[in-house]
C-alpha cells in the first residue's frame, strides 16, 4: 500500500504557468486560457497585468461563491481577437502519439483534463505488456474520450460510455482524428450498462471509471457519487478479468481523500500491489495545483 503523487510528465502541449485568487492560467498549445479553478485559494505569483497580456480567453462564473461552483453555469468566455472556438493539441509518450480537439465550451471545459496523462500512461503501458493477447477495455464515464483513443491505439476492443451525447460526438471526431475506428459508442446510464454486462457474463482486460460528484443520465437517472460508487465497483470487479487486466478510478469530488478510493475499491478487489493518491499538475511559479485523487492497479 503507497500514497503517492502523481503529475503527467509527458506533456508538451500543456503546462501550468500560475494559479490563486480562485484561477489558473494555463497553455493549451497555442494558446493560453485563464479559467476558475476553486481550489486556488492562494495568492498569484504573477501580477494580473501579466496574466492578461499572457492569455487569448478568460472564462468567468458569475456567483457570489467563487470557491464553491454551482451547478448551473453562469458567465462565460471572454476572447481575444484571433482566438479559435476550436483547436488540436498533441500528446506524445513512448510509442504513443495521438491529437485532440479542444474547444471553449459554455461550462468552461475545454474537452481535456490534463492530469489523466498520468492514466494514459498507466494506460498504454498495461496494454503494451500483454499486446499479443486479445484485450478489451470499459471507459465508464469516458467524456470526450482521450483515454478511448489511447486503448484503441494500442489496439484494444474499446466500450466507451458516457450519457452525454455532445461527449460521443466529441469523442467520436477525436477517433477520426487519430485515424482510427470501431470504438464501440454507448449513450447510456454507466450503472445500468455494468449491471447488464455481468448479467451477460462479458469481461474486459481493463477498466477506467472517472465518475463525477453528482450527474444525470441519457433517461433522467440520478447519479451520485457517495450514493452509487459502492455498487458500481461491485459490478465492475465482476467485469475485470482475473490476469493481465488493469483498473483505473478517478475522482474529482473536493475534499475527498485518497483513502477514499483505496477503501472503495479493496472493498470488492484485491490488487497485489496498488497505486493510489493525489493528482498534481506542476506550476512554472512553484504553487503545484492538486487535481483529484485516484486508484489503480494491475494484475
Amino acid at each position: 500500500m503507497k500514497l503517492t503523487l502523481r503529475f503527467p510528465e509527458s506533456w508538451k502541449d500543456y503546462e501550468l504557468i500560475d494559479s490563486g485568487g480562485g484561477e489558473k492560467l494555463e497553455r493549451f498549445g497555442a494558446y493560453t486560457l485563464i479559467r476558475p479553478e476553486p481550489q486556488a485559494i492562494w495568492r498569484k505569483t504573477l501580477s494580473e497585468k501579466e496574466w492578461q497580456s499572457r492569455s487569448q480567453a478568460r472564462f468567468v462564473r458569475e456567483q457570489k461563491d467563487r470557491y464553491r461552483f454551482a451547478d448551473d453555469v453562469k458567465g462565460g468566455w471572454t476572447r481575444e481577437r484571433g482566438m479559435p472556438e476550436s483547436w488540436e493539441i498533441a500528446y506524445q509518450y513512448k510509442d504513443l502519439n495521438i491529437r485532440l480537439r479542444l474547444a471553449l465550451t459554455s461550462f468552461g471545459h475545454v474537452g481535456i483534463f490534463p492530469e489523466q496523462g498520468s492514466n494514459w500512461n498507466f494506460i498504454f503501458d498495461s496494454l503494451q505488456a500483454h499486446r499479443n493477447q486479445p484485450q478489451r477495455v470499459l471507459n465508464l464515464f469516458a467524456y470526450t474520450g482521450a483515454a478511448s483513443v489511447v486503448a484503441r491505439r494500442c489496439g484494444a476492443d474499446v466500450v466507451h460510455v458516457d450519457a452525454s451525447k455532445p461527449g460521443i460526438t466529441w469523442a467520436n471526431e477525436n477517433m477520426n482524428r487519430n485515424g482510427l475506428k470501431d470504438i464501440r459508442w454507448v449513450h447510456e446510464d454507466a450503472l445500468k450498462f455494468v449491471r447488464r454486462e455481468v448479467r451477460r457474463g462479458n469481461k474486459y482486460q481493463g477498466i477506467i471509471m472517472d465518475p463525477p460528484p453528482y450527474g444525470r443520465g441519457p433517461d433522467g437517472e440520478k447519479w451520485t457519487l457517495q450514493e452509487k460508487l459502492d455498487e458500481l465497483l461491485e459490478h465492475a470487479s465482476r467485469l475485470l478479468a482475473e490476469q493481465g487486466s488493469f483498473f483505473i478510478l478517478s475522482l474529482y469530488a473536493a475534499g475527498l481523500s485518497p483513502l477514499v478510493g483505496y477503501n472503495a475499491v479493496t472493498s470488492h478487489m484485491t490488487p497485489k500491489d496498488p497505486e493510489f493518491g493525489e493528482f498534481y499538475l506542476k506550476s512554472q511559479t512553484g504553487k503545484h495545483l492538486p487535481m483529484g485523487t485516484f486508484m489503480r492497479f494491475r494484475r
